[in-house]
């Protein structure tokens, strides 16, 4: 590492982290209020005005995504808990966190109608409410209603022979009280009206409809809201509501009581979609007996009913972004357009990547560089006679995959293909357990990785003939075989054709497959195993060369810091007087800048263009080259990175790159003052700098963005 990196990684960014007392360190902070503290600083970029209009609203509709995610797993553990034990604990911590919540929700609703909205308006893209409708936009919307949504709806009148309908997840539904008598002469004054999935939740008026330079919208619920009466013929609709319940998603199977797991997960997502109720959302102008009697039929506390100013379901307004045009006249809407560069130098695209790797290691930095050389080497290994097995773990890559068409047809060709699925990739399981079916019906081998533990890691082996030699050539990387993510998220992954790293993954494959234990590994370090450990004997090392004077140093970037073994030798490398600075994306734990704890220790998080995921730890202990080690790693730390999941790290051996990666994943993320966050000593993050350097934006320039 040379002189000037390294004092790149020593200069501060900013001013220390304000001190707090030293007590509050010893409590520690709360991961679901610091999930929702990160959603807080994604809602934040929908306030920027540097950020375009339309990328603004988009990460309105990402914090209601994630927002979803939340309650569907973390919420619902709360519930469940004062579902089961019912203590004064229980109720408060759910209380507590259902108030976080509720200010979160409040906070970006009040964004999306105050700001987000009408800055669109004044750029000529509305949202229509019937209102503010002309004569002729609402003939056209009243003959959409008739042909394209009227047919898909079928109210249910409440009586004891229609009870309350069974209300999937994050479905789109109607409550309304009605006067009058239906047509068997009765008086069932509730009913609810289901909304189909397959209905699109935003439509594009014709521009003939609209004023000069203005794009307008409706919103599926607006259509249905003005047309609501329509379906109970001779009745009035004296009350009404759009509501959506979300519900707990986690699927619950015991791995140790079947027999098949992909079965029974196979059985377990037909249920998904009507686990225990966490929360209702109504609009604000619901009616309070009607929201009384949606809380009751749900089995819900007051607290879990979200009253909002507008859509109860902003994520489907992606629709909207993906539906707008932009004018030449108009200011930009959208991010400009970024094409990731081919790594031409080291990689040139008509060279066999197997001969360019025989040169030495190829290093990708998502989604600066393209993910396309990872599909080429593994459709290279597919097309070579050459190429005898091919290996790869699955865990998040998509319902539609050009990888695992490239595996199924290297299965087809007759060569050994293993691929090890992660079946409980949470919300991806159903388009993994149909790649495993596709695959074994094509002659592939797939296993479903160790029981009790997830299969996190990111790892493609490939095996070739070279005269009387097998040689492998492999691909370890710190994100998921997603092509379409590859381009969102930022990873590094690493080609290599190394022996002893090649080995290495072999045996994790073996071990996979068969469990039985193998050799120590000489250059991956894999979790549940050694990884922790690991860690904390490199924390340790920086902890003892700062006690002994000697260059000192932690850099690390990951995705959440939480595991308190981890956390613990942070602070005493800090205490030792070793500089630390952490890039935590979301959750963290761990309190910065509190006296005599964590003075030396800084937190930052970096919210941008693109969603940080890389993982990537440096430690210096000394003055020699040989005193600094740098891993890429697929696991964040976390409890159950650690323990409860399959997950490698490996060092980057080679000078040059692993310079490269100081260069880029971590120098420029501590200078940053322009999408850095920094947290304080009392939990708290603040925006460093609105106008100043984006480290995004930089590599994005570096590789050739204008």
């Amino acid at each position: 590492m040379n002189d000037k990196a390294a004092a790149g990684l020593a200069l501060p960014v900013a001013d220390k982290p304000a001190a707090a007392p030293a007590a509050p360190a010893q409590v520690p902070l709360d991961r679901e209020q610091a999930i929702l503290d990160f959603n807080r600083r994604v809602l934040a970029q929908a306030e920027r005005d540097d950020v375009p209009l339309l990328e603004r609203l988009r990460y309105v509709t990402i914090v209601s995504s994630n927002l979803d995610e939340f309650f569907e797993v973390r919420f619902a553990d709360y519930m469940e808990a004062v579902r089961e034990r019912n203590t004064a604990a229980a109720r408060r911590e759910l209380d507590a966190l259902a108030a976080s919540a509720h200010a979160l929700i409040d906070e970006q609703y009040a964004l999306f109608n105050d700001r987000v909205m009408p800055a669109l308006a004044q750029a000529g893209i509305v949202v229509v409410n019937h209102a503010e409708r002309t004569a002729a936009q609402r003939r056209w919307v009243a003959e959409f209603f008739e042909q394209q949504v009227h047919p898909l709806l079928v109210p249910v009148g409440l009586d004891p022979s229609h009870p309350f309908p069974l209300v999937a997840n994050k479905s789109l539904n109607f409550i309304a009280r009605l006067s009058g008598r239906d047509a068997f002469g009765r008086e069932n004054g509730i009913a609810i009206v289901k909304v189909p999935r397959v209905l699109p939740r935003v439509i594009r008026l014709p521009d003939a409809l609209c004023k000069k330079g203005q794009q307008g919208f409706v919103l599926l619920s607006s259509v249905i809201r003005a047309h609501l009466e329509s379906l109970f013929p001779g009745r009035r609709v004296e009350a009404f509501s759009q509501f959506r319940v979300t519900r707990d998603s986690e699927l619950a199977v015991d791995e140790r009581e079947v027999t098949n797991l992909r079965q029974a997960l196979r059985s377990g997502l037909s249920t998904r979609h009507f686990g225990e109720a966490v929360r209702l959302e109504v609009v604000n102008t619901c009616p309070a007996e009607l929201s009384q009697f949606l809380l009751q039929q749900f089995a819900l506390p007051e607290a879990a009913l979200y009253r909002v100013n507008g859509p109860v379901n902003l994520v489907r307004l992606a629709q909207l972004i993906d539906q707008a045009s932009e004018a030449k006249d108009q200011p930009q809407l959208r991010f400009a357009p970024f094409e990731p560069a081919w790594p031409g130098k080291r990689l040139p695209r008509e060279r066999s990547v197997f001969a360019a790797l025989r040169e030495g290691d190829v290093l990708l930095h998502h989604p600066f560089e393209s993910f396309e050389p990872v599909v080429a080497f593994l459709r290279e290994a597919v097309n070579d006679p050459q190429v005898l097995a091919i290996a790869q773990t699955i865990y998040r890559t998509g319902a539609d995959s050009v990888l695992m068409d490239l595996l199924l047809e290297a299965a087809r060709r007759g060569k050994e293909v293993m691929v090890v699925v992660e079946l409980q990739a949470r919300f991806d399981e159903e388009a993994n357990i149909n790649w495993a079916e596709r695959l074994e019906a094509v002659g592939a081998q797939v296993v479903y990785g160790i029981v009790g533990l997830k299969t996190h890691a990111k790892l493609l082996l490939v095996t070739r003939q070279e005269g009387a030699v097998l040689r492998r050539y492999v691909h370890l990387s710190t994100g998921n075989y997603n092509p379409r993510t590859a381009r969102l998220y930022t990873d590094v992954g690493v080609l290599s054709a190394d022996a002893a790293l090649c080995d290495d993954a072999l045996a994790v494959f073996h071990q996979l497959a068969s469990q039985t234990r193998t050799r120590r590994p000489q250059r991956l370090v894999t979790a549940p195993f050694l990884l922790h450990r690991r860690l904390v004997q490199h924390i340790e090392q920086v902890a003892e060369a700062a006690r002994a004077g000697r260059p000192a140093r932690i850099a690390a970037k990951f995705n959440a810091l939480t595991d308190a073994g981890l956390i613990d030798a942070l602070h005493a490398a800090g205490r030792a007087g070793a500089k630390i600075d952490l890039i935590v994306r979301g959750a963290c734990l761990l309190r910065p800048g509190v006296a005599g704890v964590s003075d030396n220790i800084r937190v930052r998080s970096i919210v941008g263009r693109f969603l940080e995921h890389s993982r990537v730890m440096y430690f210096r202990w000394g003055e020699s080259d040989d005193d600094e080690v740098l891993l890429l790693s697929s696991a964040d730390w976390m409890g159950r990175n650690m323990f409860r999941r399959i997950e490698l790290a490996w060092p980057v051996r080679d000078a040059a790159l692993r310079q490269r990666v100081i260069d880029e994943c971590l120098v420029p993320y501590l200078h940053d003052t322009r999408d850095a966050w920094e947290m304080h000593g009392d939990g708290r993050y603040r925006r460093v700098d609105d106008n100043g350097v984006s480290a995004q934006q930089a590599l994005m320039k570096k590789y050739g963005w204008t």
